[in-house]
């Protein structure tokens, strides 16, 4: 018996849409970073990208639980000395919401090589308008 490994030119990329309106931040991301990683497949790979495209509509209305509304924060470093910057969830969710998720989903894939290109193949709108309606994705709904 063999271990069956995907080749880089067999793999069928899919596009998801996924409407995020009313769904908890936490869940959507690590489901969403499964199909970016091809995991919910059978030809599943770990050192290959096999996973497929997912735009995220409605990134703001997504929802958290309990009191990480008031919170959660957001911290980043300038490169500067003393450039340590934190923004309130509630503060980001109304500048960027798109930010919000893609950051989740980003912390759930791997740190390296392979992880940054299964990020690009995420796309996350504020409202419920996408500009890939050429791509024909199909519509998936989570039972979260």
């Amino acid at each position: 018996m063999s271990t069956y490994v995907a080749k880089a030119a067999d793999i069928k990329r899919k596009w998801y849409v996924i409407d995020a309106d009313g769904l908890i931040l936490g869940r959507l991301a690590s489901e969403v970073a499964k199909i970016l990683r091809g995991k919910n497949k059978a030809e599943y790979t770990p050192f290959l990208d096999t996973g497929d495209y997912v735009i995220i509509v409605n990134a703001s209305k997504i929802a958290l639980t309990g009191k990480k509304l008031d919170q959660k924060m957001y911290r980043y470093h300038t490169n500067y000395p003393g450039g340590l910057k934190e923004i309130k969830y509630r503060d980001m969710m109304q500048k960027k919401p798109e930010k919000v998720v893609e950051l989740a989903v980003k912390g759930m894939l791997p740190k390296n090589a392979l992880g940054r290109a299964m990020f690009k193949k995420l796309k996350v709108y504020a409202g419920p308008e996408h500009e890939h309606t050429a791509q024909k994705p199909e519509q998936l709904t989570l039972s979260l």
